[in-house]
């Protein structure tokens, strides 16, 4: 009776823990990690990466799950929250450096050689910093290893300004000089006298940058229209090096000094929705269609 006794006991245990260990696996922040480890099976296509920030869910994490991969973003500050976008839910950011985190763009970084940006943002007056004085805010921005770009990222977008004159700047960093370093680097800016006026009105607008390999070429589209183009010299394909990219930020810089005044750890302070990464240059007419569609 007592053997009897002992071999339930052991089993009883068993039992109650294999529910433990169940239960923790439906916790909305996994003792193991708050991100996924499976490979996710992305469609074919030019697409690569879209944040539509509008799925059902009660968590934020999953309303703002990407959307060709499923994959939840990292538990963000409870003070993101989302507001009506251009379609339906869109981003609003919260407290200063506050932000949604991806684990990375799917595999944007690995087969882009052109690419598309696409986003809508809305955005009230002066850009900040993370203190309150004037500065940059970033509507997204990829993080990489320590030693591979003095920015600490490969790919960033800023705006810094006011309605009547914000500059736009997209920073670029490639390849690997054999030492774990970038091995070529470019800023391709719209600031001083061709800074963008109407951006920062409180209201909707389109954002597009295409990057064509055949020319180097990285032309801004403001509301389906192209304001502009910047070349990177003769430099062609663009090899983001993967391998270095640590995560994906959508509405902040790579920089990690969330308290301070930082300029590469400002975080955007407005909302935005319907984010692409496309792996080719989209032509005019898709970069219009994309605005007139919203889709």
């Amino acid at each position: 009776m007592k053997i009897n006794s002992i071999v339930l006991s052991k089993v009883s245990v068993f039992i109650a823990t294999t529910f433990l260990l169940v239960g923790c696996q439906n916790m909305d922040e996994p003792a193991l990690g708050d991100y996924p480890t499976d490979e996710a099976n992305i469609p074919a296509g030019d697409l690569r990466f879209f944040v539509p920030f509008d799925k059902e869910a009660d968590l934020i994490r999953f309303k703002f799950a990407e959307d060709l991969s499923g994959y939840p973003c990292f538990t963000p500050d409870n003070s993101v929250s989302q507001e009506e976008g251009v379609n339906s839910g869109a981003f609003k950011s919260g407290a200063s450096g506050s932000f949604l985190k991806y684990l990375n763009a799917n595999d944007f970084a690995t087969v882009a050689e052109s690419f598309t940006v696409s986003l809508w943002e809305k955005r009230d007056g002066q850009t900040k910093n993370n203190t309150g004085a004037n500065g940059p805010e970033y509507p997204f921005s990829f993080t990489v290893k320590n030693g591979y770009h003095w920015s600490g990222s490969n790919f960033f977008l800023l705006l810094e300004g006011d309605n009547s004159g914000c500059a736009v700047k997209v920073v670029v960093a490639t390849g690997d000089n054999g030492s774990g370093a970038a091995s070529a680097d470019t800023w391709l800016t719209w600031e001083g006298a061709a800074s963008i006026p109407g951006l920062l009105d409180n209201e909707w607008h389109h954002l597009v940058f295409v990057y064509d390999a055949t020319t180097s070429g990285l032309t801004f589209y403001k509301d389906g229209v192209a304001i502009g183009t910047k070349t990177w010299g003769s430099h062609g394909p663009i090899n983001f090096m993967n391998s270095a990219v640590t995560s994906f930020r959508i509405g902040c810089g790579p920089g990690s000094s969330f308290t301070t005044g930082d300029w590469l750890s400002s975080s955007w302070k407005g909302s935005l929705d319907q984010f692409r990464l496309y792996a080719t240059a989209l032509s005019a007419s898709e970069v219009q269609d994309l605005y007139t569609n919203n889709n």
